[in-house]
């Protein structure tokens, strides 16, 4: 309702005019300087608001559209903080508790008048309705994207405190139980496809004797550990390598998985690796 004025009144403040949008109204200011008791409204405004506080708008009056002052509503709290009169707070308390609460929900604030002026001129009536419509729609949009948003910062609070509790653990863990503690979490990954992605990034070896191996730089770094375990097959002593991950080593592939890497290595709909 940017290019729409309208008026609402009030038996002790007398008419104000207001434009704007629901989001950002509008008052114009010789309405409330005058409610309010200032004398000289032009220097009322230069002394307590702000210059971004203020705006001109062309209005329409009983003298024809005349270019005129408005304030936001930053303006006309600083006016009726600045104002002498007793009557300032009711003023304050009008305007919070009934006209801006009716604007931010309805769009506007239907005076008797207003609705008087709607039903005698359905034109009038129709493009405000649609007006109302569209920046309504707007605040819904706004809103759910505030809220999508806050639920993405809630999430990713949440990964960093899973995270930082991964490298405040000492123990070391199997690959395939990484990946699980990562499905947990809401990175979409199994052990087959952990291990494949491990591979193909030379994590691991890929071939022979050193297949599922880590690599020993990464070794050397300390993202993994080689576990070696003993026992006999028919009196004959055999030995296995088992590969783990170790703390700092499940952080190190956590801060990866977590800033959405692997979101772009797998495909979703097939399960299948991508390079």
């Amino acid at each position: 309702m940017e290019n729409q004025v309208a008026i609402f009144s009030n038996p002790q403040f007398g008419s104000i005019r207001t434009a704007g949008t629901a989001q950002e109204p509008i008052f114009c200011a010789a309405d409330v300087c005058k409610a309010l008791g200032y004398t000289n409204g032009p220097k009322a405004i230069k002394d307590h608001c702000d210059e971004g506080d203020v705006t001109k708008r062309y209005t329409p009056t009983t003298s024809g559209e005349q270019n005129m002052t408005f304030v936001n509503e930053s303006g006309l709290y600083s006016l009726i903080f600045g104002s002498k009169l007793e009557t300032a707070k009711q003023f304050k308390l009008w305007v919070t508790s009934e006209v801006l609460p009716t604007i931010r929900k309805h769009g506007m604030y239907a005076t008797a008048e207003k609705i008087e002026q709607m039903l005698q001129d359905p034109e009038n009536m129709i493009k405000v309705l649609t007006t109302l419509k569209e920046e309504r729609e707007q605040r819904i949009a706004a809103e759910a994207k505030a809220a999508q948003l806050q639920a993405i910062n809630d999430e990713q609070k949440t990964k960093v405190i899973f995270a930082d509790a991964v490298i405040g653990s000492e123990g070391a863990c199997l690959i395939s139980e990484l990946a699980k503690i990562l499905a947990q979490n809401g990175v979409k990954v199994g052990g087959n496809r952990l291990f494949a992605w491990m591979r193909e990034n030379h994590y691991l070896g890929s071939s022979g004797a050193f297949y599922n191996k880590p690599n020993q730089r990464y070794v050397e770094q300390g993202l993994f550990e080689l576990k070696k375990n003993t026992f006999s097959v028919n009196g004959v002593m055999q030995t296995t390598t088992t590969t783990k991950v170790t703390a700092k080593g499940q952080h190190y592939f956590i801060n990866i998985f977590l800033g959405h890497e692997l979101e772009r290595c797998f495909a979703e709909d097939s399960g299948e690796y991508i390079k």
